[in-house]
């Protein structure tokens, strides 16, 4: 799973960790890995935090190492853990051109996001949506979140685990993804639009 995609309007950078916790008393922080390059953090010493709502923050590191699955970070200036507890759930990023060179066949996941998004049956093709981000804390895979519209305005958005076993064709190219995917999982993994949940309140009340 090389780096991830961030957000929004940040087609600049995309992420290679995100701070889980406060770890150790310096300020050093615990972060969840989204890069098969660990060991690149040696050359990537100006780092980038993303808070969200167009606030990022340029950081220094100064050391890291491996521990019980997760990176531990030690940026510069954060030396207390009322210090690290302000970098709690903020993406770690570096800028889209610093990305390490993939071996053929490999992709990365924020390639993805903007893709167009079908489902292969017996009876063709059918589009669902466009990929519109990648959740990397739901489990082991990261999640493709894939909406059909706006779901505020009762559009469908679906929850699909990047796997090679439900990838039936990548053509990043054509900006398009073609998913096989065991049946039913779209109707158990998508919420209930708009219509959807008005509709189950008018059944709750007997109408």
């Amino acid at each position: 799973m090389p780096d991830a995609v961030a957000h929004g309007d940040q087609q600049q950078f995309v992420t290679i960790a995100k701070v889980v916790r406060p770890q150790g008393r310096r300020g050093e922080v615990a972060a969840a890995l989204f890069t098969d390059f660990p060991e690149r953090f040696e050359q990537r010493r100006t780092l980038y935090a993303w808070f969200g709502a167009g606030e990022r923050r340029e950081l220094q590191l100064e050391e890291f190492w491996a521990h019980k699955g997760d990176m531990i970070l030690k940026f510069a200036g954060v030396d207390s853990i009322d210090d690290a507890e302000q970098l709690s759930g903020a993406e770690i990023q570096i800028p889209r051109n610093e990305r390490a060179e993939l071996e053929e066949g490999a992709v990365y996941v924020s390639d993805l996001v903007g893709c167009a998004a079908f489902v292969v049956s017996d009876d063709g093709l059918r589009e669902i949506g466009t990929v519109a981000d990648v959740d990397f804390g739901a489990g082991a895979a990261p999640l493709l979140v894939v909406r059909d519209g706006d779901p505020k305005r009762g559009g469908k958005e679906y929850l699909i685990p990047f796997v090679e076993a439900f990838t039936s064709r990548l053509a990043l190219q054509e900006k398009r993804i073609e998913l096989k995917l065991p049946d039913g999982m779209l109707e158990l993994d998508a919420p209930l639009s708009a219509e959807e949940k008005q509709a189950q309140q008018r059944g709750d009340k007997g109408e």
